[in-house]
């Protein structure tokens, strides 16, 4: 997924999105040193938690999602490193005493093979002990092949109105939802716009993961429903993962 044409969209529509920043505070918090993030995106998170002294590196594969990550940083004073790099291949010199991987950072790996390629490279960068924890929306979706607005609008202060159409296609035997995004933009004078956009992610089970994550080397991992540590239940909209290297 090359996320160098959405980073503005994406900006736009997750910005203001904070249900997850005190959890991943919290955790660089009790971190017992350098704290890693895979797929820093524009900095949302590794901004938030570099405010709040965490000494933080973030791995981002998109060069101009990492440009505009850098920009944040820069507008608020802060000094934070961004590497461009791929959560299956990235080599560090440092080993993390915690590794994150929020916002759903990890359904950019289609296959098992590299999703195991990844495990194993994020456990070769932790220190023995070390802390790996992320987060992953437990896969329900609206009605597919249908064009639908979820309430994405965006004003501009020069009057243009910006809204998010998008239509979704499962691919359930591998696992993928793929959402093709309509940006249309209406300008004053009633011209319209349009930008389209593509994002498949695979989606994943929960004893997936914790089989996965045993085989890459890990111990069997908490898993919460909830940010504030709740069980996992139906009703949950997130898995929350937290396990060790072993």
């Amino acid at each position: 997924m090359n996320y160098d044409d959405f980073a503005d969209l994406y900006d736009h529509q997750y910005d203001v999105y904070r249900d997850d920043l005190h959890y991943y505070a919290r955790v660089a918090e009790r971190s017992a040193g350098p704290l890693l993030e895979i797929g820093s995106g524009t900095g949302r998170v590794t901004a938030f938690l570099a405010r709040r002294g965490a000494d933080v590196v973030g791995l981002e594969p998109s060069a101009r999602m990492i440009e505009r990550a850098e920009a944040r940083a820069a507008q608020d004073g802060l000094k934070v490193r961004f590497v461009q790099g791929d959560a299956r291949t990235f080599k560090f010199e440092t080993r993390f005493a915690t590794v994150i991987a929020p916002f759903n950072a990890l359904m950019h790996l289609y296959t098992p093979g590299e999703q195991l390629q990844a495990l194993e490279n994020i456990h070769a960068h932790l220190q023995t002990g070390g802390t790996f924890t992320f987060d992953l929306y437990v896969p329900r979706f609206g009605k597919p092949n249908t064009v639908r607005h979820e309430g994405e609008t965006f004003h501009a202060p020069n009057g243009r109105r910006t809204d998010v159409f998008l239509v979704q296609r499962h691919d359930k035997p591998r696992q993928h939802i793929t959402t093709e995004y309509h940006v249309d933009t209406t300008a004053p004078d009633g011209t319209l716009s349009r930008r389209h956009y593509t994002l498949t992610q695979r989606y994943y089970t929960r004893y997936e993961v914790e089989w996965l994550l045993r085989f890459a080397g890990f111990e069997s991992p908490r898993v919460s429903g909830s940010f504030q540590g709740g069980p996992l239940e139906a009703s949950s909209d997130v898995m929350v993962f937290t396990t060790r290297a072993l």
